[in-house]
């Protein structure tokens, strides 16, 4: 029996009646006298040099101050708070401070345009808003009543006094200033809805996954048997703060083990992002397989990881060549795992256990996953499957927001056993290691970002010239995947290099700038199905064989 099979062997699931993420786990441990109370919870820098630390103590009365002034304000349990905040200590401030309330916090990254802001706000009911003075204009269209409360995020820690808020914005730094009184937390069910995360799909506009309280405490499964992590390590993801992810491997994960984080605000730089990991003794380190593939093309002939134990990526495969690159480059291995926004994480490779290339890994501990061929039977081993997941289970979603069809879309019972169908496809070998064989449905994964093609094509339908537009995923060496446009323009119209980029800025402007298409192709018309519906999937195809041709094409 290896270490995963005694893991597996030895787990057993505690789901707590109550869980309040801001009380049991960050005021638990600043109240801890065995962790020491002036070590670091997280470590905060950005690209000017600055930086600044905040211990557990610290987090545990600065959210106790902001949850105090947001309660003053009428925000209780229940309410829907959306914070949409760069890397800056601010956003794990607020959203402690919501879960402390009991309400419900709704990450967002800062790339979305007013558009995308408007439907979540009127999709989920949000009645508060947490951002930076930076980006309110994209507002303007709140709901009347909404509690706005603007960040100066010019300031050095995000959380300082700056420059007065604008008007019809309160100041964050005012309400930390306030005197908390006697601040009691709210008590929260497991089973009470905690976060929701936009998420896009196959069709239609993205979903708000929304999960219980529960899962703020299944989170910390895999920080201990996928990150390893313990209060001595310190944490860097470069996660979006907008991502499941970040929950994963920022706050909720190595949190809930003691760990400190590392949160740096700035823009890619290879060369920087390893002397960061040097500079502040990164034990576990979380980067995307785009991120990764940037890394390893840099010489690191003498550089010096002394504290660095393990690699961790997740989000869309690392090919084997770059996982053996990094691993030789540091010493340490690169431990990949596979999850979705609906389920946590799923699936993981592990410290001291074999590591096969091109695997995801095992099942994590307490998680009991099969594979489910088109005929609706369990896959044998090397056998093709979607990925589903057994119910119930503390990492399952509560459902889509206020979207009961969605929901039950994703569930199926198969031979009187109750699942929810991932979407992925994958097999697996003898001995339990699964292998991603790519998505059931139509969404693009690029550099990790989960890419509805309908948003892209609602988008590029709006632009006068364009008739119809299918969107497909399209190989690409740097980001795995990228959008690729097919655009079919009204009569009258000529596709041309000036046209695309025309579109690609539209598209830009339209919804979130990642979405758009770094490749189009004009054709004359879209393969269609006999009611007239666009087959994404021969597109697809095309498009996969075509690169794959030009791949292996002499030169």
């Amino acid at each position: 029996m290896d270490r995963y099979e005694r893991l597996r062997a030895q787990y057993r699931p505690t789901v707590p009646k109550t869980f309040n993420f801001g009380t049991d786990i960050v005021d638990a441990w600043a109240a801890d006298e065995q962790r020491n109370a002036a070590a670091p919870a997280l470590i905060w820098c950005n690209a000017a040099g600055a930086t600044h630390n905040y211990s557990f103590a610290d987090i545990a009365a600065l959210t106790d101050r902001l949850a105090a002034a947001l309660r003053r304000r009428g925000v209780r349990a229940g309410d829907r708070v959306m914070v949409m905040l760069p890397r800056i200590p601010a956003w794990q401030i607020s959203m402690v401070a919501i879960l402390k309330l009991g309400a419900i916090a709704i990450p967002c990254v800062t790339m979305l345009t007013p558009k995308d802001i408007a439907y979540r706000l009127a999709n989920s009911g949000a009645t508060t808003i947490i951002t930076t003075g930076l980006e309110v204009d994209k507002f303007a269209d709140a709901p009347d009543g909404a509690l706005r409360i603007a960040v100066d995020a010019t300031v050095a820690a995000g959380t300082g006094a700056g420059a007065p808020a604008p008007e019809g914005w309160l100041s964050f730094a005012e309400l930390l200033a306030e005197e908390p009184g006697a601040f009691r937390a709210a008590e929260v069910r497991a089973e009470d809805p905690a976060l929701i995360f936009y998420t896009s799909g196959s069709t239609g506009l993205p979903k708000g996954v929304t999960h219980a309280s529960r899962a703020l405490h299944a989170w910390s499964v895999s920080a201990e048997y996928w990150l390893d992590l313990g209060p001595d390590d310190v944490m860097f993801c470069t996660a979006d703060t907008g991502w499941s992810k970040a929950g994963t491997s920022i706050l909720f994960g190595p949190w809930g083990r003691g760990s400190a984080v590392l949160f740096y605000d700035g823009p890619f730089d290879a060369e920087y992002r390893v002397e960061l990991i040097a500079r502040h003794g990164v034990s576990v380190y979380c980067a995307a397989a785009t991120e990764l593939r940037r890394l390893v093309a840099l010489d690191l002939s003498g550089r010096q990881f002394p504290r660095l134990r393990i690699t961790v990526s997740a989000g869309e495969s690392l090919n084997p060549p770059v996982l053996a690159a990094w691993s030789a480059m540091t010493g340490r291995p690169v431990l990949e795992a596979y999850g979705l926004t609906e389920t946590l994480m799923l699936v993981a490779n592990y410290r001291d256990t074999e590591i096969r290339p091109g695997a995801m890994g095992r099942p994590l501990p307490g998680v009991a996953l099969d594979l489910i061929t088109g005929d609706g039977e369990i896959a044998a081993p090397g056998q093709t499957g979607q990925i589903a997941l057994r119910l119930p289970s503390p990492n399952m979603m509560l459902g889509y927001w206020q979207d009961e069809e969605r929901t039950a879309s994703t569930l199926r019972t198969i031979d009187g056993r109750d699942y929810f169908l991932t979407g992925d496809n994958a097999r697996a070998d003898t001995d339990g290691y699964l292998y991603y064989e790519g998505r059931a449905d139509d969404v693009i994964n690029s550099a990790g970002y989960r890419i509805g093609p309908q948003e892209v094509e609602n988008a590029l339908i709006e632009h006068p010239m364009v008739r119809e537009a299918a969107a497909v995923p399209s190989p690409d060496p740097e980001r795995g995947e990228v959008v690729k446009a097919f655009i079919v323009l009204h009569d009258g119209f000529e596709g041309s290099p000036a046209l695309a980029k025309e579109l690609q800025d539209f598209v830009k402007r339209m919804t979130a700038p990642y979405k758009y298409p770094r490749r189009i192709e004009f054709i004359d018309e879209l393969p269609k199905n006999a009611v007239g519906k666009i087959q994404r999937r021969d597109l697809r195809l095309r498009e996969f064989a075509s690169q794959s041709q030009q791949t292996n094409t002499p030169a």
